[in-house]
């Protein structure tokens, strides 16, 4: 019998060992952010004409010309390159930082500030993102910024989780502030950052609409602020319908309204809603990988100042 149980134990030590082994990861494209692409940007004289800095996580490159991006990097980000009415601004609250071995990404919640002929002050506050995807440059007005941004890459697999590792700092004051150009609003609220992650089965109707079932989920608010760094922090992704299973938050839900609307360059080249109409099954075929990482999650123009979300090694697990 002693015999019998040293077997079975062994047995299980093998089964055990074995599942550890098959565990792999996949770090997305330019995620452990050792790498960047420097731009710089002159402005325009009536802004101060000073030349500013972009940063996107990507192959190490520095790039001195006024011009879009193509974004073959597979990131965009909150760091703006755009030209209205003939004059040119820029706005960064994505930078590289040290991290705990070697660079990071620093996302914060901020005032993009400038004033016009040395005299009016303009204010934006926006929140520090980066996503799998590409901004459309360059940006030509501010009534809809998430038109300007093509949220997710094409991808067939099915991980079944997203690690990363982050450190945070949210201010939890219990005010939000509203802050467009010249005018300015606080209001009671919170702000969490978000981390998102998305697998869709899309497609593009006659018309150049587009259309996506959800087949993957995994959407995570982080609250509060961490004790230096948080590492291989593991989200599963829930396949099919993620309203019925426990957990389930309205943020969770399709993004098919509003500020949580997602867009996408169409076969026409033109940049449409993705219309997330309906859940999948678990077992839909995936076409799509959105992943977006901000440090807040009120929309455009809306959040909490100083909250700042520094991430490292962002993965999938299989």
């Amino acid at each position: 019998m002693k015999n019998l149980f040293k077997y079975i134990f062994l047995a299980i030590s093998v089964l055990y060992a074995g599942a550890a082994s098959a565990q792999t990861y996949e770090l997305l494209p330019h995620a452990d952010f050792e790498h960047w692409i420097v731009r710089y940007i002159k402005e325009s004289k009536i802004f101060g004409g000073n030349v500013r800095t972009l940063y996107l996580p990507g192959p190490t490159d520095t790039i001195s010309k006024n011009e879009p991006y193509d974004y073959s990097n597979k990131w965009g980000t909150s760091n703006a390159y755009a030209v209205v009415a003939g004059m040119t601004k820029t706005s960064t609250n994505l930078t590289p930082e040290k991290g705990q071995t070697g660079l990071c990404a620093k996302l914060e919640t901020k005032y993009a500030e400038c004033k016009v002929a040395g005299m009016i002050n303009i204010k934006v506050l926006a929140a520090g993102s980066v996503y799998l995807g590409k901004l459309v440059e360059p940006i030509k007005g501010v009534s809809d910024p998430y038109a300007n941004m093509d949220w997710g890459i094409p991808f067939t697999k099915r991980p079944k989780a997203f690690v990363m590792d982050y450190k945070a700092l949210i201010q939890n004051s219990g005010v939000l502030t509203k802050g467009t150009t010249m005018r300015h609003t606080t209001f009671a609220g919170y702000d969490p950052s978000e981390v998102v992650v998305i697998l869709q089965n899309r497609w593009e109707d006659e018309k150049g609409n587009i259309h996506a079932k959800r087949v993957g989920t995994a959407i995570y608010h982080i609250d509060k602020s961490t004790n230096g760094w948080k590492t291989d922090f593991t989200m599963p992704i829930i396949y099919g319908d993620r309203s019925v299973y426990p957990g389930y938050e309205p943020y969770m839900g399709l993004r098919s309204s509003g500020y949580t609307m997602l867009y996408a360059i169409n076969s026409k080249g033109k940049v449409v809603p993705i219309h997330e109409d309906e859940w999948g099954t678990p077992d839909t075929p995936v076409t799509h990988l959105i992943v977006s990482v901000t440090s807040g999650s009120c929309g455009a123009f809306v959040g909490e100042l100083g909250n700042t979300l520094w991430i490292d090694n962002l993965r999938l697990e299989y």
